[in-house]
Order: structure tokens, then sequence, then C-alpha cells
């Protein structure tokens, strides 16, 4: 019997594939689970169309990143900190920082857990950062942090 998987089966494969199984292997363990459905016109048709809905989400996802990326690419993001004595900073400048900084002076959207620091930056002066977006995409950022 064909069935067609709609959860992950540890050793029969994963969602989405179509297989070939025994009748009462199908019948009384993976439709009665609710694990698979049986491999009829409609149900391919219906697989077909979500594989082909979530190409197209990827595919949207990644024009969507390059157009971020080509906007954001050796742009210099300006981030301004409060330091004590000696230029030392009161903690650190983060991700989330970075990302705050990026919309409030290019009004690009990028999430704070996708910007990858090269160190930690505890004082002021020059550095870069990649942001690493989905699918391979990323670019390169500098920030220049100065006192506030």
């Amino acid at each position: 019997m064909k069935v067609i998987l709609i959860k992950d089966v540890k050793g029969s494969g994963k969602a989405g594939d179509v297989l070939n199984v025994a009748d009462g292997y199908a019948r009384n363990y993976l439709i009665a689970k609710g694990f698979a459905v049986e491999a009829n016109a409609k149900n391919i048709n219906d697989l077909e169309g979500k594989k082909a809905s979530a190409q197209h989400k990827l595919d949207v996802e990644k024009a969507e990143n390059e157009k971020t990326a080509a906007a954001l690419e050796g742009k210099e993001v300006i981030i301004k900190a409060k330091a004590g004595q000696g230029g030392k900073l009161f903690g650190a400048v983060t991700g989330a920082a970075v990302a705050d900084a990026v919309k409030a002076q290019y009004s690009q959207t990028v999430d704070k857990k996708k910007i990858v620091l090269a160190s930690e930056i505890k004082s002021f002066g020059d550095f870069t950062a990649t942001v690493k977006m989905t699918q391979g995409v990323s670019c390169s950022l500098k920030i220049k942090v100065v006192e506030e």
C-alpha cells in the first residue's frame, strides 16, 4: 500500500515522503496513529501543492534577504554608548544594540540573533560585524562606537 507520511517516522522516512509499505503496517500503525494518509490522487495533489508553497515561501524569503543585504553591505552603523573613566564602556555593545541602530539609521529590520560580532565590543572605535541571514545570504557592517 502506498502512503504519504504526515510526520517523521523513525526507520520509515520523513514527513512528505511517499512510501510503499505492507498493508497491515499502513492500516494498523501508520494511518491509525496519524503518521500517514493513503496515497490517493487527492492526497498526492495536496502534497505537491504544499511542497510548491514551501518552495515559494523560501524563494520570497531569500529575495527579501538579498535585498536587505544589498542595502546594508559596507554601511557604517554609528552606536552611541556611555563610558566610565579610561574610555571603558559600561557593559558591551551587543547584537541587539546593532540591530536597533540599523533599524534607526537605515530602516532595515535585522534579527539580533543573525548579527555575528568578531569579538566583544567593550571600547570605543571601529569594528566589523557580519549579518548572516538564511539560505547563505550575508553581508558585512562597519560599526563605529562613539561616546554619548
